[in-house]
């Protein structure tokens, strides 16, 4: 056993000196496919064992000494608290004439609202922040009925995502007996006469192995006043634990569709008719697509990238619901990347992206264009809504300079209003906004927005902060954030490029970041980087970069093989340990898309990038904070645990100008949920930590 100790000081230029807790150091080798791995932290996995604890609060208390005593710190906080009390609105669904939504004002969590009419008063549905004192349980989820006079959603504590369901009658706001646990991020489809539902739910701890139970989600059916405990599985025996199953039934009922996502680069579908209770039948499976279906009365809509790596949309006769006889109305484009497809006011909408902006189309049942709505800038869409045999869709709209705004379409009158908008309550309009392309290492195009205030010029020593994601076929688009904001106003050029790895650019730029080519979204980051320096937009001591979860794991990549480049880093709830990430957690559910060290040739691509077997002795790194959660459901801290113990080892930077954090929250989880008041302490650190290793300070004008 070894321990290590290493002095450092806090980010601002008043904290004093103070000794890093020491860590001991149990080395732990093993062969992997004919290589010796030493992983000399692994005791920091069991977060069960009280010597784990004790350095864990160690840990945190020594972090607090050094966030708390940037100097500015109380001014910043306030002002974190006026931007984040700029509220959240989303999308509203129709059913029958209910309208429902959820909005954020200043409370912790959302309150769910419905109105009768489109224009009717807003009455408070589900309200969870009385809940918990510390305003910790969520709403997670929510599904109306058909008729809109029942409501199932789901709640969990302190950030867990564990949700348990519930059934609320809307006219009276009281609950049925009805409550189903282990339903964490449901999908559920309600009959049309509101007699039951499908749902998905997971196993109970006795049926399963140790350690499966966030594994083996199937389908079951809920008929309702019955026993929970009793319904009936409907799809998922014998498949493969981390097979993902999904809910969607025709407006009579008839059709009900069951999607399982394996991983994020395949769907398969069946089909089942209800009418005469038949078996499921196979629609696509076995093929390496991404799917959605949107079932209909008389029709099937399948979104997919089958042969076209930008999405190309079916019709699907039910009665012939085979691959071979799917019917395309929707072709491929080039430089359009259908993201959803179904119908909304007997039309086809459709949704995507170009150049990474969102945009909005209109279709007719057989596949015909017909218009294109408008959409205020460069932007994103953040949901839509509408019955499908309505005469309105609603959207959400957002840009970096937008607010969350809800817009409703009326196809009658052709007129289109604001519905609900969220009031900035700050000029935005000294903000600049840009989309400019570089070359990243193999020459491959990438596009990347810049944000900062009109009279910020490349050349000014200008603070910067670069972040990303890359990954799981997520799409990075300008969005509002209350917390950029800050950054922008305070000064700062704001980064965010699109990597390869996310969906900006279809299934084929996915692909060319993930598995054994994940090195191109690290190599993607870096050109962006570099750009950035190169065109005097920043330089490498006021570079500072971002992320979380997968993007995490990209800050990781970034710090251990180009420390020369960035000043600070936010490392938020990481994966780091590439070797045994998928022995943890939800990890097994991202095998498809990382690989696995028990794979001969996946372990020669994770371990040539995994940051903690990459991080060398005697390194100048820059400064990080690690943050994570105990309660996280999906990645667990023990990666943050162990990736701060062995750069706080092996950094050669001052300790007390590069310090090396953690800050481990015990009541939140990955971040979903997150109440409002652990946000504000969350980004308030944040902005210590970059404002103090940037020597900035807090402007009030």
């Amino acid at each position: 056993m070894v321990l290590t100790k290493s002095a450092v000081a806090g980010p601002g230029p008043a904290a004093e000196s103070a000794t890093c807790p020491a860590t001991k150091i149990v080395p732990v080798e093993e062969l992997l496919h004919g290589t010796a791995v030493v992983d000399p932290y692994r005791w920091l996995e069991n977060a069960g064992d009280p010597e784990v604890q004790k350095w864990t609060e160690a840990q945190n208390a020594w972090t607090r000494g050094r966030l708390d005593s940037f100097p500015g710190r109380e001014k910043l906080r306030a002002r974190i608290e006026k931007l984040l009390e700029i509220g959240v609105v989303g999308t509203p669904r129709v059913a029958g004439d209910n309208y429902f939504y959820t909005r954020r004002e200043t409370q912790n969590q959302p309150i769910l609202y419905v109105r009768r009419g489109v224009n009717g008063e807003d009455r408070p549905l589900v309200d969870v922040n009385p809940l918990s004192k510390d305003g910790t349980t969520s709403l997670d989820w929510w599904f109306p009925s058909r008729d809109g006079s029942l409501l199932a959603y789901g709640t969990s504590e302190k950030g867990d995502e564990e949700s348990v369901l519930r059934i609320r009658d809307v006219a009276t706001g009281q609950d049925r007996p009805d409550v189903i646990d282990r339903t964490r991020h449901a999908s559920l489809a309600w009959l049309p006469d509101n007699s039951g539902f499908y749902y998905s739910r997971y196993p109970a701890k006795e049926s399963v192995p140790e350690g499966e139970t966030q594994f083996h989600r199937k389908v079951f059916f809920h008929l309702l006043g019955s026993d929970p405990s009793a319904d009936p599985e409907i799809f998922g025996s014998e498949r493969p634990m981390e097979d993902w199953p999904n809910v969607d039934i025709s407006p009579d009922g008839r059709w009900l569709v069951v999607s399982v996502e394996r991983g994020w680069s395949r769907t398969d579908l069946y089909l089942k008719d209800r009418s005469n209770d038949s078996p499921f039948v196979t629609m696509v499976e076995g093929r390496e697509s991404v799917s959605t279906a949107d079932a209909q009365n008389d029709r099937i809509f399948v979104r997919t990238n089958d042969g076209a790596p930008n999405y190309r949309v079916y019709s699907v006769d039910p009665f012939h619901p085979a691959r071979d006889d799917w019917r395309e109305i929707i072709p491929e484009s080039k430089s359009f990347v259908l993201d959803w497809a179904g119908v909304i006011a007997k039309r086809l909408v459709v949704s995507g992206l170009e150049k990474a902006t969102g945009h909005l189309r209109i279709h007719t049942l057989e596949g015909k264009r017909v218009a294109e709505l408008k959409l205020p800038t460069l932007g994103s869409l953040i949901g839509l809504g509408g019955r499908e045999d309505g005469q309105e869709l609603f959207f959400g709209f957002t840009s970096f300079t937008v607010p969350p705004t809800i817009y409703r379409h009326d196809f009658k009158t052709k007129k289109r209003e604001v519905w609900k908008k969220v009031e900035a309550g700050f000029d935005v309009s000294s903000f600049v906004t840009k989309q400019i392309e570089y070359k990243s290492k193999d020459g491959t195009a990438v596009t990347m927005f810049l944000v900062h205030k009109k009279g910020i010029r490349p050349g000014g020593g200008n603070p910067a902060l670069l972040t990303g994601y890359g990954g799981f076929n997520v799409s990075e688009t300008p969005s509002f954030s209350r917390s950029i904001y800050f950054w922008i106003e305070q000064g700062g050029v704001y980064a965010l490029p699109n990597l390869r790895g996310g969906g900006e650019y279809g299934e084929s730029w996915h692909k060319a970041g993930m598995l054994g080519n994940k090195q191109n979204v690290f190599d993607d980051f870096f050109g962006a980087s570099k750009w950035l320096i190169d065109n005097k937009w920043a330089v490498p001591d006021r570079l500072v970069i971002q992320g979380g979860s997968n993007g995490g794991l990209l800050i990781g990549a970034a710090v251990t093989q180009h420390p020369e480049m960035f000043r600070a880093a936010i490392c938020a709830v990481p994966l780091l340990d590439m070797l045994r990430y998928h022995q943890f957690r939800l990890g097994k559910l991202w095998i498809p898309e990382y690989g696995s060290a028990d794979d001969p040739e996946q372990f020669r691509w994770l371990e040539a990038y995994s940051p903690y077997q990459h991080t060398r002795k005697g390194v100048r790194y820059p400064a990080v904070l690690f943050t994570a959660a105990e309660s996280d459901s999906r990645v667990d801290p023990m990666h943050a645990r162990k990736m701060a113990a062995r750069l706080q080892a092996a950094t050669s930077a001052s300790p007390s100008d590069r310090p090396i954090l953690l800050r481990l929250e015990t009541k939140a989880g990955h971040g979903a949920g997150k109440p409002l008041g652990k946000v504000v302490d969350e980004v308030t650190d944040n902005w210590s930590f970059l404002f103090g290793q940037l020597g900035m300070k807090i402007s009030t004008e």
